[in-house]
């Protein structure tokens, strides 16, 4: 076929390009083009992902970024949680998300560890013990999932996640810079983001009573009474006593007692007394994954879905507790990625103070260039969202009117944090 000019030219690229996207793409449960699988990441353990391509009017999805999403628990599934009540292009309810993600970019939700979600073990040996595994795991599925979509080789990459996937996520991260260096697999991994992190335990269990006197939540003594527990909770961890830690932990419990259960994800939230709300485990968001999604995906003949596995939990229950502060430094001082953090300031369970004051401690070769940098409010159509804190390749962000949640309670401030490390392209 000979064409006769530059517009014609232009035209069959364009042409082109779209053949390819629909080549590599599916119709999957709702709106745009999908792709899912599963990857055998080890012998009996698979992890499965969903790809959703963004549906923003661009001649190719490759134009636009591609972003990892991983979910907290451990064990709380991507799929669900953050495709359905954080970031996916719509709700359970088939209400269209204003604020989702996909409509600028490329999402992969990956249930991880295995065993979450629609990921599974063939047997109860394969769950991962330790945060290292996890983020081996989760290589061996981006090494996998890279040659199964070689366009997304040469697309940039970033990994967000929340709660604790702020373990997850830092050690995903490095070791998937580490395989690039390798050689081992070809990406554009540009940064690593996390919200409300977990990834200092302990800090955020002895934050628990300072914030609650200062919010005016707890009087003196309910004050004295939570940071009494956080001290033997700190005594087990000083000790190494990693699996007592979990099993004798009372820090929420108190809480609940002297607060009157306060919501623990965002304490200003009006709940009602009868609410009973647990992080991914939404009886309407379970019902609705098993007789809608898992239809549509046609994978009914695969094991259920589990919207948080508590086995994969307990597997991981020498791990949980153990701080992951150190990696979050070998990937400032080791690479060249940038590393972000937001917290939504009325979260209790992984508390503001608790996360300034692990950044407060950590320290990295270019460390100074954070501290002399000023903090700055950040703002959306005139409204003040939050702070923000950028220096020596780590960001911080302080975020208004959000909780443990950040892009469900204040997507605003979502959006800038997103556009700040991918700028959408």
């Amino acid at each position: 076929m000979q064409l006769k000019n530059s517009k014609e030219t232009t035209a069959y690229a364009v042409f082109l390009l779209q053949l390819i996207n629909w080549a590599a793409a599916r119709r999957g449960f709702g709106p745009g083009e999908q792709d899912w699988n599963y990857v055998e990441v080890r012998k009996g353990a698979h992890l499965f992902y969903w790809l959703h391509y963004t549906t923003a009017n661009v001649s190719s999805f490759y134009e636009r970024p591609l972003v990892i999403w991983l979910q907290g628990g451990p064990g709380v599934a991507s799929t669900g949680c953050g495709c359905f009540e954080q970031l996916g292009p719509f709700d359970i309810e088939g209400q269209p998300r204003g604020s989702n993600w996909v409509q600028h970019m490329n999402v992969l939700f990956i249930d991880s560890p295995v065993g979450t979600g629609f990921s599974y073990v063939e047997s109860f040996g394969e769950y991962a013990l330790n945060n290292k595994q996890i983020a081996l795991d989760l290589v061996t599925l981006m090494s996998d999932f890279l040659r199964s979509h070689p366009e997304f080789q040469s697309v940039p990459l970033h990994i967000f996640s929340e709660s604790y996937g702020g373990k997850m996520a830092p050690e995903f991260a490095l070791e998937l810079y580490r395989a690039q260096q390798r050689g081992d697999l070809q990406c554009q991994l540009k940064s690593v983001v996390v919200g409300n992190p977990f990834t200092s335990p302990l800090d955020s269990v002895l934050s628990y009573a300072p914030y609650l006197l200062q919010m005016g939540i707890v009087d003196q003594e309910g004050y004295s009474n939570i940071s009494r527990v956080a001290a033997e909770t700190a005594r087990l961890v000083y000790a190494g006593k990693w699996r007592q830690v979990i099993n004798e932990n009372a820090a929420v419990e108190v809480i609940k007692e002297r607060t009157g259960n306060v919501f623990l994800y965002n304490t200003q939230r009006r709940t009602h007394v009868d609410d009973d709300y647990r992080y991914g485990e939404d009886p309407k968001l379970c019902a609705f994954m098993a007789n809608n999604v898992t239809k549509t995906l046609n994978l009914t003949h695969m094991p259920v879905w589990i919207a948080q596995n508590a086995t994969v939990f307990l597997k991981l229950s020498d791990d949980i507790f153990k701080p992951a502060v150190h990696i979050v430094t070998r990937l400032l001082d080791e690479t060249p990625l940038r590393v972000g953090v937001y917290s939504g300031m009325l979260d209790l369970l992984c508390a503001t103070p608790g996360t300034v004051n692990w950044i407060n401690r950590m320290s990295w070769r270019h460390k100074q260039e954070y501290v002399d940098a000023t903090r700055k409010p950040f703002r959306s159509d005139g409204f003040l969202e939050g702070y923000e804190k950028q220096g020596g390749n780590f960001s911080m962000f302080w975020v208004f009117r959000a909780g443990h949640t950040v892009q469900q309670d204040n997507p605003t401030a979502m959006s800038h944090i997103l556009r700040e490390f991918t700028n959408y392209g």
